[in-house]
Formats: structure tokens, sequence, C-alpha cells
């Protein structure tokens, strides 16, 4: 058998297994590539909402990480849900002391609403990752924290994602436009300047917890693999089209969706 290409996940827990290092994991499965996971966050949470977070101490976090580092070389890392400044500060040295591929889905909101880290992250989050980030892959409420105004249409994700780029040194950035309210229309932002549209049909369904997780881990799978950041954003958004049309429908709230039922390559 030849050797597994290896995605890591740095992010939160979800005991429903709908988003988090769960997510990431299933996708990573999915995509044929070795997952491994760092918890940030142990999270009790489930399609309703979160209940409570308890956010892990500083040395096992540190314990964690280097166990991964000194083994098992990743081919492509995936930060998630980093809620304390001193978390972001760990895990962005030792993101600089690899440069594999590097994918920032900058997690501040649960699907629920549910508020996921504090403001003093969001500014840490800003100034010690998004420079060092491959991609970063901000849903539309995050974008607009990133860039600081509403986005209500086309030409302002067209505006937000150039400024995001200029003003934080993020080489690439796709802006996921599931909020918007016709086309589910995707805009990838690439370091040479091209901007690359993704669209899919509107699937009318609440059953999406943890689209951004399962979308930001496809895309570290792709890259681990050595595809080119397009190839991965356009697997990524076939992935979750397909993921969200076949969503088992589980749980009282927004279900999770289905991370086995994509076929493509």
């Amino acid at each position: 058998m030849s050797k597994l290409n290896v995605a890591l996940t740095i992010a939160g827990t979800d005991p429903s297994g709908g988003a988090g290092i769960m997510a990431d994991l299933k996708s990573f499965q999915a995509r044929g590539v070795y997952g491994m996971a760092v918890v940030t966050s142990v999270v009790a949470q489930n399609t309703q909402g979160v209940q409570d977070i308890c956010n892990l101490d500083q040395k096992i976090l540190d314990e964690q990480l280097k166990s991964v580092f000194s083994d098992i070389t990743p081919d492509a890392i995936k930060t998630g849900m980093l809620a304390e400044v001193e978390t972001i500060e760990r895990v962005g040295q030792y993101l600089n002391t690899i440069s594999c591929p590097y994918v920032l889905d900058p997690v501040m909101v649960a699907t629920s609403g549910d508020r996921l880290i504090s403001t003093e992250a969001v500014e840490a989050l800003k100034e010690k990752l998004l420079p060092i980030a491959t991609i970063i892959t901000p849903n539309l409420p995050e974008a607009e924290v990133l860039f600081g105004k509403e986005l209500k249409d086309e030409a302002a994700i067209l505006e937000a994602g150039k400024v995001i780029q200029s003003k934080y040194g993020v080489k690439n950035v796709v802006i996921k436009g599931g909020h918007l309210e016709k086309e589910a229309k995707d805009f990838l932002f690439l370091e040479d300047g091209e901007v690359v549209m993704f669209s899919s049909e509107r699937i009318h369904t609440k059953h999406t917890h943890g689209t951004g997780c399962t979308y930001a881990a496809v895309i570290t799978a792709e890259l681990a693999k050595g595809k080119s950041v397009q190839e991965a954003v356009g697997t990524a958004k076939h992935f979750i089209t397909e993921a969200i049309k076949t969503a088992p429908e589980l749980g009282h709230g927004n279900g999770p969706v289905n991370h086995v039922s994509y076929k493509g390559d």
C-alpha cells in the first residue's frame, strides 16, 4: 500500500459528531488522507446549540502539539476553534516551524448562533495566524467581522475579499456565500489577484451543522494530496453540496451533513 498523505486538525470537539474535529476526521477519511487531531476545547454541543465549553489547559495543549510534531509530519494543517489568545499564540509557534499548507477556518460563531471565541481571540487571530495561512475560509458573518462592514451583495463580497487579503496579508481567501438569498455561491480570491466563483443550487434545509468545518477540512485534505488551492476549493464545494443534499436529518435542531455521500475524484 502506498504511503498515505497526512492532515492535522487543531480544533474543538463536538460529541454529536457533526462539527469540530469529529467532522474534520470524517472528511479527511472520506478524501483518502490519514487524519490526526489536537483538541483545543471540549465543547458540549449538539444540533440544538452549545451547552458548555471547556478550553483545555495550555500545558496539555502544548503536549498534544509536541506529540504530533515530534513524530508524524503533516502534509497539511487546519485550525478551527481557537478560543483563547494563549491558544492562538501557542499554535502559531508550531505552525511557524513547518512549511506545509495551512487552512485557517476562522471559527467565531456556531451554526446555532452561539459565540465560540472571545473578542480578544479574534484580534489575536487576525494578527498572528491570518498572515501565515495558505487560505482562510470565512462564511459571510465571519467575513463581515474581518471586513468591518455588512456584506449584502456580490459587489460588497468582491470588495471584502480583496480588502481582507491586503489588510491582513492573507494569501488566498474563500468567502462562502451560503448565507446569500439566491445561489449558494463561493468567492475564491487567489494570491495572484484572480477571483474564481463556484456556484451550486441552493438547498433549502436546516441540516447544515458543521458545514464550515467540513468544507475547510476537505480543502485541507486536498492540499495534503498536493492539489492546488483552486482544485481543493472546487472539490470542497462539490463535497459540501452533496453532503447537504443527502443530510441524514438527525437530531432536533440543525442536523449534521453526510460525510460519506460524495463519490467524486
